[in-house]
């Protein structure tokens, strides 16, 4: 029976406990667990009720007065004591040890009946006196228990048995994409002019070791946090057999494979490994992004700070796909871009009592930077000026502020910029944007700026190959795109002398108490 493994504990009895400091004090019996053979108890310390769950062993060692009675049968190598013993007190349930005659230590009968566990004898040694007589041994209830019961031996609790079964489940996914991926890189057209630079690249990514970033790994703390996401090949990278060049073996590592070419005319492959704060491959989801790009950024805002979020690369790389949320034909779906994210989130703090006790308002603005002009893309694309106050602050003067309420609301405003924003065809993109896009998430506490959140999709950058074919305003919207990107490093009386709106915005952001995530 189960329930004969608990002894004499009941419910609503007192017994001891060990604390994890070491203490050790009484506390009450609440409920007794069957299927993990351990029992709940609860006490009150400092006027508060706490438990804990508590194997049977580590019970039974401080409390072996409520062992379970059970019977161990003499052994038949032992015999019973003479009749003619000078002394001989009643023994527990017939339970005998008899010293032994010569000078070796008594021997100990250690089998073990039922569930009972062996423990180590904790009484006290014969004198030498009475093993010679061959006397036997007084033994008390306790002693007895004692013997019968082992040393506790840690139960593992059910918190840490969930920990393994996560520790399990994310092995075995490790373990599928690992297989996923060979059986792509097995996948391998013959009839590719790259067939031998493709074996190579495929041999050494069966020698890696994959640790992709998964969403049980901790989010570490930067001020200024560098991130790169790798997407997929297009389609007309896939109809013209371009190569797959890119591996991410790791959470931080980023891996370029270069095919080169000796003098002699063999091929080979050089391999070059860059790190980054995060690195994304191909399959994470948008969630995965925020999580560890975005989403730490939250918090700055609440607490008076600026941060700023933008995201970088080529045109057609993703970064509109990042940053507004999934394309489908022209249609995008906002709802799993950053922006959104990010607002859902701030929504969810703000009920947080350590900041709903503060009663902040949510606003919401949205422009564009084109041809170095900018534009309100919630004001039917008004033009603004950006000037510099007395404060040395910069203020875009005439942007409109919308106040939201909920989520829903940040999703229309993010729907009406984005069908107002600057967008063309490039021979690079069919849907590439022409326009650097800030969208700013606001806090304000009686009309005072709190924090600000910045949420820049910048237009990609383009290669001359990519546009030689475009017309003169395609051309002339690319060299204005290529300068202000390239100005990142420079000062910010470059960006107010040379008209780099978006450079001049940036900078203003990362001041003090600020945080940016460069994606």
């Amino acid at each position: 029976m189960a329930t004969a493994n608990f002894g004499k504990i009941q419910i609503g009895i007192y017994v001891e406990i060990k604390r994890s400091d070491g203490r050790i004090h009484q506390a009450m019996v609440t409920s007794l667990n069957e299927d993990n053979e351990s029992v709940t108890v609860e006490w009150i310390e400092n006027g508060d009720t706490k438990g804990k769950e508590i194997d049977l062993e580590s019970i039974f060692s401080l409390n072996p007065d409520l062992v379970p009675d059970e019977e161990i049968e003499p052994s038949p190598e032992t015999p019973p004591p003479p009749a003619s013993s000078a002394k001989v007190n009643k023994i527990v349930k017939n339970r005998r040890t008899v010293a032994s005659i010569k000078n070796d230590p008594p021997s100990r009968d250690n089998r073990v009946v039922g569930s009972a566990r062996a423990r180590p004898s904790q009484f006290p040694e014969q004198s030498s006196s009475a093993q010679q007589n061959g006397s036997v041994s007084d033994i008390s209830p306790v002693q007895a228990a004692k013997k019968e019961f082992g040393p506790p031996s840690r139960r593992k609790s059910n918190c840490v048995k969930e920990v393994e079964k996560l520790q399990e489940k994310r092995e075995k996914r490790r373990l599928q994409q690992q297989e996923l991926r060979e059986k792509r890189a097995q996948d391998v057209d013959a009839t590719n002019p790259n067939y031998e630079i493709m074996c190579m690249i495929r041999d050494f990514r069966g020698s890696l070791d994959y640790r992709p970033l998964t969403t049980a790994d901790p989010i570490d703390e930067h001020r200024i946090c560098v991130c790169v996401r790798k997407r997929p090949l297009n389609k007309k990278e896939t109809q013209m057999k371009d190569l797959d060049v890119i591996t991410i073996p790791s959470k931080d590592v980023v891996m370029v494979h270069e095919p080169k070419q000796k003098v002699d005319l063999t091929r080979y492959l050089e391999n070059q490994t860059f790190r980054f704060d995060y690195a994304f491959d191909d399959s994470a989801p948008n969630e995965m992004v925020y999580r560890f790009t975005a989403r730490p950024l939250v918090e700055t805002i609440f607490e008076r700070g600026m941060a700023t979020c933008f995201a970088y690369g080529q045109t057609g790389s993703g970064k509109t796909h990042t940053m507004g949320g999934d394309f489908s034909g022209k249609n995008q779906d906002c709802s799993k871009g950053i922006y959104a994210l990010a607002a859902r989130d701030v929504f969810l703090m703000l009920k947080k009592p350590n900041y709903k006790k503060l009663e902040l308002q949510v606003y919401a603005t949205f422009f564009e930077i084109y041809s170095g002009k900018v534009f309100d893309l919630l004001n039917r694309k008004t033009k603004l000026r950006v000037l510099e106050d007395g404060k040395q602050q910069v203020q875009v003067v005439g942007l409109q502020e919308r106040e939201v309420k909920c989520v829903e609301d940040v999703l229309k405003l993010i729907d009406i910029g984005n069908s107002c924003r600057t967008s063309g065809q490039t021979s690079a993109n069919a849907h590439s944007s022409r326009s650097h896009a800030v969208f700013q998430i606001i806090l304000r506490r009686k009309g005072k700026l709190h924090g600000k959140f910045s949420l820049i999709d910048l237009a990609g950058n383009e290669r001359g190959a990519d546009t030689s074919s475009a017309d003169r305003q395609t051309r002339l919207e690319g060299a204005e795109i290529n300068k202000s990107l390239l100005a990142l490093k420079v000062n910010k009386m470059y960006f107010i002398m040379k008209g780099l709106l978006l450079l001049t915005l940036i900078f203003f952001t990362q001041l003090q108490n600020s945080s940016t995530c460069f994606t």
